[in-house]
């Protein structure tokens, strides 16, 4: 089976679309592999299967294997701050943190599609049947995190990727969900239906991030709540579920996406006590790096690390 290798899997999920779920995905994906981890996404998301260009991997074309698929990688483990082999160290058999950067696959439908233009017209049975295999057929090897990104809503692929998760998976391997919402009251509404899915199948909730709240001005640094701010934290409050965080609208990291130019601050922008000017300049030319490497320089990268470190200790917690 190829999740019998994998330690937690965790689900993506928002009620709406638009509200940001493949990013913040990316971003949860980067900041674990910055925190030692070995990490696969899995795009099931087969309308719209966008992590490919979020990873700049767009032309990338995924190997048959006996038995099943090779994910595409994105980048390698980094172990040399840890002084031992990289196979050694970046090995799913050993607990507790690590340093240095762990691997990083990812899948997705983008991948089969002829041109990234195809729509994919397909009627229910075919999406849950597409959805059962790439949880049964891609040889993943040993990870420390599955991300899983769905489409937003309670559709029949979500139905058929909890069901087989709940089949497939061992119960110790399924961590749980993070929701993700804008701050705006129609998105909010959304995600309780959300909340009443995962609870309805057994689904833990890790927690809410809220998208979108605020906008980062790139000449002056200020953050203007476009949206509004706090209403996906009262919303996880009468909810009873954590609440992750709140992330801005970062023109650089759209920019780092759409261009693979490394974030660049002016002058005074410090974010969680990193002067993101000065981290900037002293790695601007560093623009042919790898996108891990660039996102350090992001803004939001500090951001994502502590929502991270937060899922990260949840799922810990419940193992013991």
């Amino acid at each position: 089976m190829s999740l019998q290798d994998i330690k937690h899997i965790a689900l993506v999920l928002s009620g709406k679309g638009g509200v940001g779920k493949s990013s913040v995905t990316t971003q949860l994906a980067l900041s674990l592999s910055l925190q030692g981890h070995n990490v696969g996404i899995l795009d099931v998301d087969l309308t719209g299967p966008s992590i490919p260009r979020f990873l700049g991997i767009e032309n990338a074309k995924v190997r048959q294997a006996p038995g099943g698929w090779i994910p595409v990688p994105v980048h390698e483990a980094d172990r040399s701050r840890d002084g031992l082999p990289s196979e050694t160290n970046g090995s799913a058999e050993l607990d507790g943190p690590r340093s240095g950067r762990g691997e990083l696959y990812c899948m997705s439908l983008g991948f089969l599609l002829a041109n990234r233009g195809n729509a994919v017209v397909w009627r229910g049975p075919k999406k849950t049947a597409m959805v059962r295999q790439f949880l049964t057929d891609v040889k993943w090897g040993p990870l420390d995190y599955l991300l899983i990104d769905t489409p937003p809503g309670t559709s029949d692929e979500h139905i058929s990727l909890v069901e087989t998760l709940l089949k497939s998976a061992r119960p110790e391997q399924l961590a749980g969900a993070v929701i993700v919402t804008t701050p705006q009251a129609i998105s909010i509404s959304d995600v309780k239906k959300e909340i009443n899915f995962c609870r309805k199948t057994g689904v833990s909730i890790l927690g809410v991030v809220e998208n979108m709240a605020g906008f980062v001005c790139p000449n002056c640094s200020e953050c203007t709540n476009v949206f509004s701010k706090g209403g996906g934290e009262a919303m996880a409050k009468e909810f009873g579920v954590p609440f992750l965080g709140s992330v801005p609208i970062d023109p650089m990291f759209v920019r780092l996406i759409e261009e693979g130019r490394r974030p660049t601050y002016p002058e005074g922008t410090v974010i969680e006590g990193q002067d993101m000017y000065l981290n900037g300049q002293s790695n601007s030319a560093r623009d042919d790096g790898l996108l891990v490497e660039k996102y350090t320089a992001c803004s939001l990268c500090s951001i994502f690390a502590g929502i991270v470190s937060q899922v990260v200790t949840s799922i810990e917690q419940k193992r013991h």
